[in-house]
């Protein structure tokens, strides 16, 4: 019993140093993996990075070289220049989002409500003219989008464009439709000739000859559907005018008014023309008419003069109806 009690701690012990064996060992290894991992993980990056991004003073200044004259060469001017166009073309955009047919009928609206008042009007007072319509109109396309008008001609669509131009975009709109409003409105006929000498027919025309199809004819003035009008547009020549007018038919969109006839004022003191503008020399008018009609021909008739006291004798307006 005693020699079985012997044996049993003898082998207790040795199974003992055994395992204090094999832990020892696996605690070596797995420290030596731990330092393997730290060392190869944290220290060899740190190393490799000191090495590779190094630069010598020689590539740095080459770099802040190529960096300066990259800022040197870059096309600052061009750049200003594309950022106003982009803007200038925003604003067109949100112009020529309203109809032509609505801009025809807006200048057309204006020019009948600045026809009735006072030749003695001063620019503060057709101002509040025009400023008194476009609130009219505000109101009136108000009520067309929230469905308060039935029997209007134009659409809630259109209205809402009417409505956000006249509001938002009222100085481009104006600028498109030609509107301005002279600070003085005068016109006097300065004529130095004798009493009684009659105007000579063949009159000098500065420019190129003009070619058969402007049909050109002097001391004339049709009338028509403005498709530019000419207090913003001028031209050199009565040529330029009646080429101006066949290019804009010739690419005119299908909704556009192609022109057919061309108005040009010829004459250095002006030209006459019963509305409250002062007709200015080289306007040039783009107009539009299925008919065309004169306004006037040769002379302003003596009963219009007595209506028109500043009107002259002679009609200085040239004219042409292209396309016939």
């Amino acid at each position: 019993m005693a020699r079985t009690a012997a044996e049993w701690r003898g082998k207790w012990c040795l199974y003992k140093q055994t395992m204090i064996v094999v832990c020892s060992i696996n605690i070596f290894v797995a420290l030596y993996v731990l330092h393997s991992l730290y060392t190869s993980v944290y220290m060899y990056p740190f190393n490799h990075t000191q090495t590779a991004f190094r630069y010598t003073s020689d590539q740095i200044r080459k770099m802040e070289e190529s960096i300066q004259l990259r800022k040197q060469l870059e096309p600052i001017e061009l750049i200003n220049v594309v950022n106003g166009l982009k803007i200038e073309l925003l604003k067109d955009e949100k112009v020529q989002q309203i109809p032509q047919h609505i801009k025809q009928k807006i200048a057309d609206d204006i020019l009948v409500t600045l026809k009735g008042v006072n030749a003695n009007a001063d620019e503060t007072m057709l101002q509040d003219v025009v400023e008194s319509w476009r609130r009219e109109k505000l109101k009136e396309a108000a009520e067309i989008v929230h469905e308060k008008t039935s029997n209007s001609t134009i659409s809630p669509e259109e209205a809402s464009l009417l409505a956000r131009a006249l509001k938002d975009d009222w100085a481009e709109l104006s600028e498109e439709i030609g509107l301005w409003i002279p600070v003085q409105i005068t016109n006097i006929e300065h004529d130095d000739k004798p009493e009684g000498e009659e105007e000579l027919d063949d009159e000098v025309i500065a420019g190129k000859q003009l070619p058969p199809e402007c049909h050109a004819e002097i001391h004339t003035d049709y009338g028509g559907a403005a498709v530019r009008w000419g207090l913003t547009h001028h031209k050199k020549s009565a040529y330029e005018c009646c080429m101006a007018c066949l290019n804009q038919a010739k690419h005119a969109k299908p909704n556009q008014k192609k022109c057919n006839i061309w108005v040009y004022c010829p004459s250095e003191t002006g030209c006459h023309s019963p509305d409250i503008y002062q007709h200015k020399h080289q306007e040039c008018w783009l107009k539009y008419a299925e008919t065309p009609t004169l306004n006037f021909k040769d002379r302003y008739p003596e009963s219009y003069r007595n209506a028109h006291p500043n009107a002259p004798v002679i009609v200085p307006w040239m004219s042409g109806v292209v396309g016939v």
